[in-house]
C-alpha cells in the first residue's frame, strides 16, 4: 500500500515550511515541538487565570450588599457632579476653578436630613474642600450661590417635603452604569 505524501505544513513555532511525516504533526522538529508545547501551557494557564479572576469577580458582586451598591453609586454620582461642574466655581465661596485643592460634590440638603434628595442632580453641586468640610457646606454661602444658578423656586422646592426616595437593586445598579458612562462621555468631551 503507498501512502499518499503529504501537503508542505508551516511550522506553529517557527514559521518555516516543512515537509511532515504524519498528518497530524503542527511543528517541524522536536525542540519547536516543546516550544510549542510550553507555549500552549502558558496560554491554557493564561485562560484559566482569567476564567478563575472572573468568576471571583462576579461572586464578589453577587455578594455586595444594597448599602455597597448605594456607596458605589455615591462615588459614581459624586463623580459625574465634578466633571459636570469642572469649569465652574465652588457654590459657596465663589472659588476659582484653577484653585489646585480638593473639590467635592457638596449637598444642599444633607444625605443624613434629607435622604430623598441624595440623587437629585440640582441639589449636589461642586464645591471646595474647606466649604465642604470645614465650614459644613457653608449652607448660608451655598444657598445664595444656588438661588443663583437654579432660581428661588427650584430652591424652595428643594427645600420643600419630600416623598421617602426607595430604590431597588436594579435601580441603583442601572444608575451606577449611566453616571460611569456619563463622567466618561465628559471626560472625552473635555479632552
Amino acid at each position: 500500500m503507498i501512502r499518499a505524501s503529504l501537503k508542505p505544513k508551516r511550522c506553529r513555532q517557527c514559521k518555516v515550511t516543512f515537509q511532515p511525516a504524519r498528518t497530524m504533526q503542527a511543528v517541524c522538529s522536536p525542540v519547536c515541538a516543546a516550544a510549542w508545547a510550553k507555549k500552549v501551557a502558558e496560554q491554557k494557564d493564561a485562560r484559566a487565570k482569567r476564567e478563575e479572576r472572573k468568576s471571583l469577580r462576579a461572586a464578589l458582586e453577587k455578594a455586595k450588599t444594597r448599602g455597597a451598591h448605594l456607596r458605589e453609586l455615591q462615588t459614581a454620582f459624586n463623580a459625574w457632579i465634578r466633571q459636570r461642574d469642572a469649569g465652574l466655581p465652588c457654590i459657596s465661596c465663589g472659588r476659582s476653578a484653577s484653585w489646585q485643592g480638593q473639590w467635592d460634590a457638596g449637598h444642599y440638603r444633607s444625605v443624613g436630613s434629607n435622604p430623598a434628595s441624595r440623587f437629585d442632580p440640582l441639589n449636589v453641586n461642586k464645591q471646595c474642600g474647606p466649604c465642604n468640610v470645614h465650614l459644613s457646606g457653608n449652607l448660608i454661602a451655598y444657598r445664595v450661590g444656588l438661588v443663583k444658578k437654579i432660581g428661588l423656586a427650584e430652591v424652595e422646592r428643594l427645600e420643600g417635603p419630600h416623598l421617602p426616595l426607595k430604590l431597588t437593586l436594579a435601580e441603583i445598579l442601572e444608575m451606577k452604569v449611566f453616571y460611569r458612562a456619563e463622567v466618561r462621555r465628559l471626560k472625552r468631551e473635555a479632552a
